[in-house]
C-alpha cells in the first residue's frame, strides 16, 4: 500500500465517534500528523447502534462540561467540516415522581445555568403544553432542557472524520491494528496486517475491544481494562399519525422525554417512537469462557429479548398512550461497554509511559465532542482545561477484577437514571480490600464505605439503627447515622476517638538526590529530619495536582503519604518527573503498611499506656517507636484537627496494635470513629479534601495556599512562572470558609454561590460541624467578596440558603492550641 504511513505523532485504534473526535481535536491543536486505524468501516462498533441521544444532564461538574461542549461543537460542526448535519435540538423532559428527584433536578438546573446551559424548572401542566400526548397525573414536576436532543451517529462521525482529513490527519480503514511495541526512548511501534507504524503517543479508543486492545500494553506496565459489556435493547415504532399532524403544525420534533424514576427514554423517530429502556433485569455478554467475545463483531446485533423489558415498556405506553396505538417496527439489540462506575476511561493509560485511553464510553455520542478536546489536551498540553478526576483511567487501581467489574457493570446499568445520594453506598462486589481489623470493625457496628477498593467504617451503627440501603435515600444529613457521627465527634472533642484507616498510599523515596528533587517539584519547602509537613505540586498553570504529607526519616529518606483514591494517579506524577539518570528510589509500599488515627484530648494517656514513646514530641514530628511488641511510627498530626497521632503498623501487626490501642482507650472513653465524623471534623478546621477543594480547576493562590508556595526559593519547580505572573496580577477567586443557614441538607460540592442575584463562585465541599454546631461550606468566590462578612446566597437542591464568609482561620480551635497540647 504506497500511502500507508510508516510514521506519525499519535496512533488512535479505533473508529468510532470517540476516536474520530480525537483526531479531530489533534489536528486542530495542530498535530495534523496524526493516523486512525479501524479494523472494519468507521462507527462499526457501538457507535453504528447508538440512539444518538445528546444530553447535557449530570450531576457531575467535569460530565457535564464534557456534554456541553459536545452539544456547541455538534451546533457548529456540519458548516465547520462542511458535511451534512441531522441534528435537532429538540430539547427535553426529565420527568420527577418524587421530591428528593426533584432536589436533583434543582441542583443539575443550578450547575447548568452555571455552564450556561439554560434549564428549567416546570410545572407538570407546563410539561403538558408543551408535549400534549403526556399523562402528568402522578408526577412532582419536570426539567427542562433546551439544548437536549439527538444526532445521527454515522454522521457525526464521518464529519469528525472528514473535518481530521482535511486538516491532513490520516484514517486507515480495514486495517485492524495487532499489536504495540514500545522502544527505550518510550516511543511506539504499532502493528498492523498492512505494516507497522512507528508513533510517539498511542490511544486506545477500542470501544467494547478496548480491554483486547488493552493487554498489549501489560507487558509495558499496563493493566486488564477494567470493564465488561451490556445488551442495550431499545425500539422504535411504527409511523403514528398524531406525531406526523403535531410535527408539520408546529415545525420542530417533540421534545426528547426521560422518565427516569422508571429508567427510560421516549424520543420522537422520524414519525414514530425509540423507546429506550434500562432495565433493572439487565443482561451482560461475553462475561465467561463459554460465551467468548468474537474476533469480530463490526454491525452485527444481538436477537430480541423483550421479556426483559416488557414492564417498562407497558410503563411507557401508561405515560405516553399514544404509544399504544403503534406496533413495534424494530428491534436494536447490541453492546455497550460499561466501566464499574459506568463513566469513561479517558486519559493517561494507568502504568504506562506515552499511552492514553479514550474508551469504555457508555455515552459516547454525547460525550465524544468534549472527550475528544480534553484527550487532545492531555496529549498536546500534558493538562486538561477542566479537572477531570470523574473519567481519569487512573481512579481504579488494583481491585477491579473481572468479577468486580461484570458486577458493576450490571448494577450500573440497572440504576442507570438513579439519584446518587451522599450518603448511599451502592453494594455490588464489595469486600475487595479489607483492612487487618475489618471484623473487628464490623463486629462494634461499623457500616461499610468504599474508599479506592478498600472497605472503612462510614459511620458506627448501635442496635436496632436502621442501616438497610433504603435508609440511605436522602440529600439531607438526617439519617440514622445523624446522632452516631454526632456521638464519634463529641467522643473526640471530649476523651478520644480511634479511625481504622486502611489504603493510605505512600511511597517510599531514597537516594542521593531524593531531597532535592522533592524540593525541585512541590511549590513550597521540605521538611527537616523527623518533621513531617504538607508539600503541594501545581502543574504549568499553577493549578493544584496534589498534595503529600512527607514524613522526613533521614536527609534522603522519605515517606510520602497521600489519600487512597489517588495511589496510581500520585505515583505517577511523581514518576514521570524523575530524571533517567536518578540515584534515588521510588517505590509504592502501599499495601505493606495499615494505620489508625488515635486522636482527642485523652489521646497521649492512652499511647502513655501502650508505648514508652516520647509523648512530649511537638506537633508535626514523628517517631519509631513499639507497641505489643511491634514497630509502628508515631507521627503526631491529626486530620480532625484535635491533640492525635497517626500510628502507621506493618499490615500484618496492625491487629495487635489496635487491640492494644483499644484496650487501653477504654477507661478513657475511647471510641471508634469512622470517616462522615472524620469529614465534618476536618471541615471545622478548613482542611481540604483531595479532588474536591484540591483540583487542577483551582491554582494554589485561589486555593488559599499561600503559606505552600516559596517563589523566592531558587529551584523552577513547576507552575512557578504562572504563580509568579498571578501574584502580580492577583487571583481572580479565593478560597473561602462559610457559615450556612441551610435547612436539612449541608451543601454538596459544586453548590452555586450567589451575589446581588449574579454567580460568584461554587461550593467545593460541605458538611455539618458538631463541634461548632452549624453547617459549613468551603468554597471558592470572586476575589473581592472573599471578605469575612460578606453574606452570600447558596442553591442547596433548590433552597436559597443564607451564607456567610469567615475569618481567614479555622472555625474550631483558631489558634490551633488542641492539636499543639
Amino acid at each position: 500500500m504506497s500511502d500507508f504511513p510508516t510514521q506519525a505523532r499519535v496512533v488512535i485504534i479505533g473508529g468510532g465517534a470517540v476516536g474520530t473526535s480525537s483526531l479531530y481535536h489533534l489536528a486542530k491543536k495542530g498535530w495534523t500528523d496524526c493516523v486512525l486505524l479501524e479494523k472494519n468501516e468507521l462507527t462499526a462498533g457501538s457507535t453504528w447502534h447508538a440512539a444518538g441521544n445528546v444530553p447535557t444532564f449530570s450531576t457531575s461538574w467535569s460530565i457535564m462540561n464534557m456534554q456541553r461542549y459536545s452539544t456547541e461543537l455538534y451546533a457548529r460542526l456540519g458548516e465547520e467540516v462542511d458535511y451534512p448535519m441531522n441534528y435537532h435540538q429538540s430539547g427535553s423532559i426529565r420527568l420527577a415522581h418524587t421530591k428528593e428527584r426533584m432536589q436533583e433536578f434543582q441542583r443539575a438546573c443550578s450547575m447548568g445555568k452555571y455552564q450556561g446551559i439554560e434549564m428549567e424548572i416546570w410545572t407538570p401542566e407546563q410539561a403538558k403544553e408543551r408535549y400534549p400526548f403526556l399523562e402528568i397525573h402522578d408526577l412532582e414536576g419536570v426539567l427542562y432542557d433546551p439544548t437536549d436532543g439527538d444526532i445521527d451517529p454515522a454522521q457525526l462521525t464521518q464529519a469528525l472524520a472528514k473535518g481530521a482529513r482535511d486538516m491532513g490527519a490520516k484514517i486507515i480503514r480495514f486495517c485492524p491494528a495487532t499489536g504495540v511495541t514500545q522502544n527505550d526512548d518510550g516511543t511506539w511501534i504499532v502493528h498492523t496486517e498492512k505494516g507497522d507504524i512507528a508513533c510517539d503517543y498511542v490511544v486506545n479508543a477500542a470501544g467494547y475491544y478496548a480491554q483486547r486492545v488493552g493487554e498489549w500494553f501489560k507487558p509495558y506496565g499496563g493493566r486488564t481494562v477494567p470493564m465488561m459489556v451490556m445488551s442495550h435493547q431499545y425500539l422504535l415504532t411504527e409511523e403514528i399519525p398524531e406525531i406526523e399532524a403535531w410535527s408539520k403544525e408546529n415545525g420542530t420534533k417533540l421534545p426528547l422525554l426521560r422518565d427516569v424514576d422508571v429508567s427510560y427514554y421516549l424520543r420522537q423517530e422520524k414519525h414514530g417512537y425509540n423507546l429506550g429502556p434500562y432495565e433493572p433485569n439487565c443482561r451482560g455478554h461475553w462475561m465467561t469462557q463459554d460465551d467468548p467475545m468474537p474476533d469480530d463483531f463490526s454491525f452485527q446485533l444481538w436477537n430480541d429479548d423483550l421479556d426483559r423489558i416488557e414492564d417498562i415498556v407497558a410503563d411507557a405506553m401508561e405515560r405516553v398512550p399514544l404509544m399504544a396505538t403503534s406496533g413495534v417496527g424494530r428491534v436494536i439489540n447490541g453492546p455497550i461497554p460499561y466501566a464499574p462506575d459506568g463513566l469513561p476511561l479517558l486519559g493517561p493509560m494507568p502504568g504506562v509511559r506515552n499511552a492514553f485511553e479514550a474508551c469504555v464510553f457508555t455515552f459516547g455520542i454525547a460525550q465524544g465532542g468534549g472527550a475528544g478536546k480534553v484527550l487532545a489536551e492531555w496529549i498536546v498540553d500534558g493538562q486538561t482545561e477542566w479537572d477531570m478526576w470523574a473519567v481519569d483511567p487512573r481512579r481504579y487501581t488494583d481491585y477491579t477484577d473481572q468479577d468486580y467489574c461484570n458486577q458493576k457493570g450490571m448494577e450500573v446499568y440497572g440504576n442507570e437514571y438513579a439519584m446518587h445520594f451522599p450518603h448511599h453506598e451502592w453494594p455490588a462486589a464489595r469486600d475487595k480490600k479489607l483492612s487487618p481489623v475489618h471484623d473487628r470493625i464490623r463486629n462494634v457496628g461499623g457500616v461499610m464505605g468504599v474508599y479506592n477498593g478498600w472497605e472503612r467504617a462510614n459511620w458506627y451503627a448501635k442496635p436496632g439503627d436502621d442501616t438497610s440501603l433504603e435508609a440511605t435515600h436522602t440529600w439531607g444529613r438526617s439519617g440514622p447515622w445523624k446522632a452516631r457521627v454526632r456521638e464519634e465527634c463529641e467522643a473526640v472533642r471530649d476523651a478520644a476517638g480511634i479511625l481504622d484507616l486502611p489504603g493510605f498510599s505512600r511511597y517510599r523515596l531514597r537516594g542521593a538526590g531524593a531531597a532535592e528533587f522533592l524540593r525541585g517539584l512541590c511549590t513550597g519547602g521540605i521538611p527537616k529530619v523527623g518533621r513531617i509537613g504538607l508539600l503541594y505540586f501545581a502543574d504549568t498553570r499553577g493549578r493544584i495536582v496534589t498534595e503529600m504529607s512527607a514524613m522526613r526519616l533521614d536527609e534522603e529518606d522519605f515517606f510520602l503519604i497521600t489519600a487512597a483514591t489517588a495511589q496510581w494517579h500520585d505515583f505517577e506524577w511523581l514518576q514521570h518527573h524523575v530524571p533517567a539518570d536518578a540515584q534515588f528510589t521510588l517505590v509504592d509500599m502501599t499495601l505493606d503498611f495499615s494505620c489508625q488515627i488515635l486522636t482527642g484530648p485523652k489521646s497521649r494517656n492512652i499511647l502513655a499506656a501502650v508505648t514508652d514513646a516520647d509523648l512530649s514530641l511537638p506537633w508535626l514530628t514523628h517517631q519509631s517507636a513499639q507497641i505489643a511488641g511491634h514497630w509502628v511510627q508515631l507521627v503526631r498530626v491529626s486530620f480532625a484537627g484535635e491533640l492525635g497521632w497517626e500510628v502507621h503498623s506493618k499490615i500484618g501487626e496492625t491487629a495487635d496494635v489496635y487491640d492494644a490501642l483499644m484496650a487501653a482507650g477504654q477507661p478513657h472513653g475511647l471510641k471508634p470513629f469512622g470517616m462522615y465524623a472524620l469529614n465534618s471534623l476536618r471541615i471545622e478546621k478548613g482542611y481540604r479534601a483531595w479532588k474536591g477543594d484540591l483540583s487542577t480547576d483551582y491554582t494554589l493562590f485561589e486555593g488559599g495556599l499561600d503559606r505552600f508556595v516559596k517563589l523566592d526559593k531558587p529551584q523552577d519547580f513547576p507552575g512557578k512562572a504562572a504563580l509568579l505572573s498571578e501574584k502580580q496580577q492577583g487571583a481572580k477567586k479565593r478560597f473561602v470558609t462559610l457559615v450556612v443557614d441551610a435547612g436539612e441538607a449541608d451543601a454538596p460540592y459544586m453548590s452555586t454561590l450567589s451575589h446581588g442575584g449574579e454567580v460568584v463562585g461554587e461550593t467545593t465541599s460541605g458538611d455539618w460541624g458538631y463541634r461548632v454546631n452549624a453547617s459549613i461550606a468551603l468554597g471558592m468566590v470572586r476575589a473581592d467578596l472573599a471578605v469575612p462578612g460578606t453574606e452570600l446566597e447558596i442553591d442547596i437542591y433548590g433552597q436559597k440558603c443564607r451564607a456567610v464568609v469567615q475569618e481567614d482561620q479555622p472555625l474550631w480551635d483558631p489558634q490551633n492550641e488542641r492539636l499543639r497540647a
